[in-house]
């Protein structure tokens, strides 16, 4: 009888440790997001700071159809690829709820506000900057390591997909900020452009060092083509000639900074995402997308809608699929899906040096 009865607990353990790696597997690799407003999804709820998404009418289209903080009428670029790699959407790293076997998933560190510079969005006062993102990071293997242990924790870090978005606040909220900013005293552009990606590298060299081996690193999109520059600079709705040319300046070299930084590995961590050209397509053509319009934006105020935040007081469409840009700096879900469509299957002139749908295919038979 005793003997039957440790057979049964036997089985019964060999069972609950199998289905223990079922559910590791239906999870697929781990996904971490970094970076600015475009790819939070609500870390700034959490902060005493004024960028925050965290009221209506954002999320209007979200699943809730409740603000979550993501700066989106309903899904941001990572809840989209979330939904690509098979895996549920990720959870602010904030968010208290995010413990036990949910840190599986992975964590979302971005925080809306944040550049590559840490005086980069001083005016939001309290938000993660990007060292901080990194030391979260470092936080959640430790966090993870003692449900796992470490060297299965290396494993989930190690395969995991990672995603950074960067740039664009510290030329929008440091750079041209104000006239005569403490930055345009210090560095002509070109100058500061070059110093933004060299400390852009130092990052990446951390994300390497914390264990990151697939990254996707996206561009600025262009920054003078936003209905918040439009209503500011623009007569006719050309794009604001200053912020196009710190784009023009910037993508290019970070493209550089990415191949010089993969040939110094040894290896391809790094993936660069044209999200520039994913954007001026739309814009540029904007019917041939099914937009009404790329300039005004859906949500907002004075021309363009492009005046302060998106408030429950601000001009808002009807048809959100309608729009290319959701408030004045953000892109409608519906844009979202367009620019993850195109990391997905992007051609190299999208993707560098190739896509998310490559980067799966090749690494299938590593998880």
């Amino acid at each position: 009888m005793a003997s039957s009865l440790g057979f049964r607990v036997a089985v019964f353990a060999a069972l609950f440790l199998a289905m223990e790696n079922v559910v590791i597997g239906v999870q697929g690799r781990a996904f971490f997001v970094f970076g600015d407003s475009l790819v939070d999804n609500g870390n700034n709820n959490f902060l005493a700071t004024s960028a925050r998404a965290d009221s209506p009418p954002y999320g209007i289209d979200y699943p809730t159809h409740r603000p979550t903080g993501r700066f989106s009428n309903g899904l941001n670029i990572p809840d989209i690829i979330s939904e690509k790699l098979g895996s549920e959407p990720l959870m602010p790293y904030l968010n208290p709820a995010l413990s036990g076997r949910k840190l599986l998933v992975g964590a979302n560190f971005a925080s809306a506000g944040v550049g590559v510079l840490n005086d980069t969005g001083v005016q939001f006062v309290n938000i993660i900057r990007i060292p901080q993102q990194l030391d979260y990071f470092a936080q959640y293997q430790q966090r993870v390591s003692a449900i796992q242990g470490a060297k299965r924790t290396k494993k989930l870090v190690n395969d995991a997909l990672v995603l950074i978005t960067l740039g664009g606040n510290d030329f929008v909220n440091n750079y041209y900020l104000v006239p005569f900013s403490a930055r345009s005293r210090q560095y002509p552009l070109p100058q500061y452009v070059t110093y933004v990606i060299s400390e852009y590298k130092k990052v990446l060299r951390r994300l390497y060092n914390l264990g990151a081996r697939r990254v996707i690193v996206t561009g600025t999109g262009p920054l003078g083509c936003v209905p918040a520059e439009l209503a500011q600079h623009s007569r006719a709705g050309e794009c604001a000639t200053e912020l196009q040319h710190a784009a023009s300046l910037y993508n290019p070299q970070l493209v550089e900074m990415i191949k010089e930084i993969n040939s110094e590995i040894g290896s391809d961590i790094f993936i660069g995402a044209n999200t520039n050209q994913m954007h001026l397509d739309f814009i540029n053509s904007p019917a041939a997308f099914g937009f009404v319009s790329s300039q005004v934006a859906c949500c907002g105020q004075g021309p363009y809608n492009g005046v302060g935040l998106c408030t429950p007081l601000s001009n808002l469409c009807s048809n959100r699929d309608e729009y290319a840009f959701w408030d004045p700096f953000h892109p409608s879900e519906r844009a979202n899906r367009l620019i993850v469509d195109q990391i997905m299957n992007g051609s190299p002139d999208y993707m560098h040096p190739m896509n998310l749908s490559t980067i799966l295919a090749l690494d299938s038979n590593n998880l």
